[in-house]
């Protein structure tokens, strides 16, 4: 919840923990935050430091279990430095690259009085990274002398805003997005190429970008997940910037590396960036290529469950621009991520690279609390369900107006189809049946079925004027997933073309063996 602020919003997103497993249980969105560079605060009450006793209850040494997942970890000596210790890590976790902060204040400190402490704490300006004018001019000159730049966006250029159109625009480049990216660049603009544009992109998308010959990239870190498993390659030369040093050329090599703000390396960029003339057939060949997806998406509707491309754009189409989007790991975040078209960041959260299960339907809860005049949907897992199901106590006790789909397929959908698509068969990964209805009976919160896509808007419809009521809504929906993402399959391709030859094709006749007759045991 506390991430879902921070994303949804743009404030600080606080929790606060009790001691021991208190912080162990938030370990995990602790490291989702630290991961997905996402500023947060985590205030962890530690046992008391003035009984000179060992011993005491959840003593454990919980500066040492977070240091791995979090920017820093401090702890006041005493209660008048309280105040001085939480301003300085509200400042930590904002300064980029952000992300989350422990604060672990003794037992003892929150039982007596204290002075506040107030002198001790001068603030500090804001560090704002301007890029080098040699370096910006060193851009600029390879970007002049290129036919056709690639425009790669990851979640930390999203402060550049409207400037990112100029800047596609001025350059005519098609532009993607990393997963956390999406919606940083309007995806209505004729310019917009898909998230992602190698293995894991479709066809259309992989050759225009296979078309260009140099690759600017703001804001990202080429991590595994917006990849696709490491399965593209930025059309060479890379200019690469961002806030974080490390990241430059780590995983591709950067003809130039930018340490810059999005916003201010955008904003010298385009002063003096001569604008290209209107590239009316790359324009032509991203349209064509939408409208063929969009096609063979429409082909899928009438089944016997509900499609989700269809589920997807008609959510769009009820709950309107404003909605924020939160999923779950796997399936339900690709599909998402392949099927909205989202025109404004802050919409769409996703736990991309912990990839932590159970994201969903707390992080709904945390956005529609921080964002309370936009409508928060979750894509939750039948999986993650029964990981942070009872959340759902939460949002009934709250009155938190969110709509919650559980995409009900009865497996872990994502670890199911690359097994089902690499070995034959699905081990260990389907999932026992329970009851979603009798649960939102137990805690109070409405509950609808969607079985078909003929159903879809009028369930939708229903379930949004749940919420616009003030009330936490549940629909359970029969999902089809039996098409596999462009993600999954560009996934499983990148690694299998990875393996050495001998192993690859040892790989497709175990594949291919147990996907006959009588073998798939």
């Amino acid at each position: 919840m506390a991430d879902a602020v921070s994303r949804a919003s743009g404030l600080l997103g606080c929790a606060n923990l009790v001691p021991g497993a208190g912080l162990t249980h938030a370990l995990s969105g602790i490291a989702e935050a630290h991961l997905d560079s996402i500023a947060m605060l985590v205030l962890g009450c530690g046992v008391r430091s003035d009984t000179g006793k060992a011993y005491q209850v959840h003593d454990v040494d919980q500066l040492a279990m977070v240091r791995p997942v979090t920017k820093a970890q401090l702890r006041p000596s005493e209660g008048s430095r309280i105040y001085a210790t939480l301003r300085r890590a509200c400042q930590v976790a904002r300064t980029a690259p952000p992300g989350p902060v422990f604060v672990e204040i003794p037992a003892n400190l929150y039982l007596f009085r204290h002075e506040p402490g107030f002198d001790a704490w001068r603030s500090e300006p804001v560090q704002r990274f301007e890029p080098e004018a040699e370096t910006v001019t060193r851009a600029r000159r390879l970007l002049a002398n290129s036919r056709r730049p690639l425009l790669y966006l990851g979640l930390g250029a999203g402060a550049a805003g409207p400037d990112l159109v100029a800047l596609a625009e001025r350059l005519q480049a098609p532009v993607a997005t990393t997963i956390q990216g999406k919606g940083v660049y309007p995806e209505s603009h004729p310019l917009w190429l898909w998230c992602g544009f190698g293995r894991a992109a479709p066809p259309f998308a992989r050759k225009i970008a296979e078309s260009c010959d140099l690759t600017l990239a703001i804001g990202c870190r080429f991590a595994e997940v917006g990849t696709g498993s490491y399965g593209l390659a930025p059309p060479e030369p890379l200019i690469h910037v961002d806030v974080d040093r490390s990241v430059l050329g780590r995983n591709y090599p950067a003809e130039v590396g930018i340490i810059a703000d999005a916003s201010a390396f955008v904003a010298a960029l385009l002063d003096g960036l001569e604008p290209r003339t209107p590239d009316a057939g790359l324009r032509d060949a991203i349209r064509r290529g939408h409208e063929a997806i969009s096609a063979g998406w429409e082909g899928q509707t009438g089944g016997a469950k509900v499609s989700p491309p269809h589920l997807l754009r008609s959510l769009q189409e009820v709950y309107g621009p404003d909605a924020i989007y939160t999923t779950d790991s796997g399936n339900g975040t690709f599909l998402a991520m392949e099927c909205l078209r989202l025109d404004r960041p802050r919409s769409f959260l996703a736990p991309v690279d912990y990839s932590c299960m159970g994201y969903a339907l707390p992080a709904a809860i945390g956005a529609a609390l921080a964002c309370p005049d936009r409508p928060a949907i979750a894509l939750a897992g039948d999986g993650a369900l029964l990981m942070t199901g009872l959340e759902l106590l939460t949002a009934a006790h709250l009155r938190v107006p969110v709509t919650i789909l559980v995409l009900r397929d009865r497996e872990l959908a994502q670890i199911a189809q690359f097994q089902q698509t690499a070995l034959g068969r699905k081990t260990a990964s389907q999932l026992p049946d329970y009851d979603l209805e009798a649960l939102c009976r137990a805690v109070g919160v409405e509950y609808l079925p969607l079985e078909s896509d003929p159903q879809v808007l009028d369930v939708l419809g229903e379930a949004r004027a749940g919420s616009q009521g003030g009330r936490p809504v549940v629909v359970e929906v029969e999902i089809d997933y039996s098409r596999a993402t462009f993600f999954t399959r560009g996934v499983v391709r990148a690694n299998l073309g990875r393996l050495p030859w001998p192993d690859r094709l040892r790989f497709l006749a175990r594949a291919l063996g147990r996907s006959l007759p009588g073998r798939g045991i």
